[in-house]
């Protein structure tokens, strides 16, 4: 049987819709094989997922999102193959729940300064016992019939810079890959092209990630085209890191976004699941 790997997606415990075991069942029909489940900055669907997992065949990857800082900016981190119930990163979720719940109500309360009311109250609903995130706020715009889409709603309002933006402090990059090594993990920086960095900045970024103990950089992602897959994958061969590769699935209203739906990983590149185990 041929494998197939999904290394980054989304469930209801941060901001994706499906629960954790829709999450599976959709990648099981999808043909995926193995599947990291990697909500932001949480671990809380990944029991329920397992448990899908062992009905489906899929072995699931327990993995995690992390939100970090470097230089002023925000980075993603995925943590792959860690243990959830390592203790300074099952004490980071905790506190990172804080952040984002504070962060959420200074977003609603410059949406409210818009003329635009009732954020919080709809996103923390619609977040339940999840992460809430920004496509919360996305999704609460779009129903409110402010932006027709959830780009839209990045563009107008969201994205830094814009009015509703809100500046958080995140971890910083190097503790947040010592919580997922310390777990036992690989840490991958997630979709590198999405940064829009210089090449001299996406060098030191590599760099100060290497040193921190950084080991993957995802090289296929949902709608990359041949040129970016092939300076996605010379990222990797320069700075000697193993290449993943995952959809970022959040919903099934993305056309362009499926579970398992990916370019091959390119033979130069060593797979990251080399490093699993």
């Amino acid at each position: 049987m041929t494998e197939l790997y999904d290394l980054h997606c989304h469930s209801t415990a941060s901001d994706g819709a499906l629960s954790p075991t829709e999450l599976v069942q959709r990648a099981h029909q999808q043909g995926v094989t193995s599947l990291a489940l990697t909500d932001h900055d949480t671990t809380n669907g990944l029991v329920e997922a397992q448990l899908c997992a062992t009905t489906t065949g899929i072995r699931l990857i327990p993995g995690i999102e992390l939100s970090t800082n470097w230089q002023d900016k925000c980075f993603h981190i995925v943590g792959l193959g860690i243990d959830p119930d390592y203790l300074p990163l099952a004490e980071a979720t905790h506190n990172l729940q804080a952040t984002r719940l504070e962060r959420a109500e200074k977003i609603a309360l410059k949406l409210e300064k818009k003329r635009i009311p009732g954020a919080f109250e709809a996103v923390k609903k619609a977040a339940g016992k999840g992460m809430i995130t920004r496509s919360h706020f996305a999704d609460f715009l779009r129903s409110q019939n402010h932006v027709s889409n959830q780009q839209e709603a990045f563009d107008r309002y969201l994205a830094k810079g814009k009015s509703a933006y809100v500046s958080t402090s995140w971890a910083e990059l190097e503790l947040a890959v010592s919580w997922i090594t310390g777990a036992g993990g690989v840490a991958v920086l997630a979709h590198p092209l999405r940064y829009k960095l210089t090449a001299n900045w996406m060098k030191r970024l590599l760099t100060a990630f290497k040193e921190a103990g950084g080991q993957g950089i995802e090289v296929i992602t949902s709608r990359m085209n041949a040129d970016e897959i092939r300076i996605a994958a010379d990222y990797a061969t320069r700075f000697e890191l193993a290449g993943s590769m995952g959809s970022d699935f959040h919903n099934a209203t993305n056309q362009w976004v499926e579970l398992g739906r990916l370019a091959p990983l390119p033979n130069n590149i060593k797979p990251v699941w080399e490093l699993l185990g």
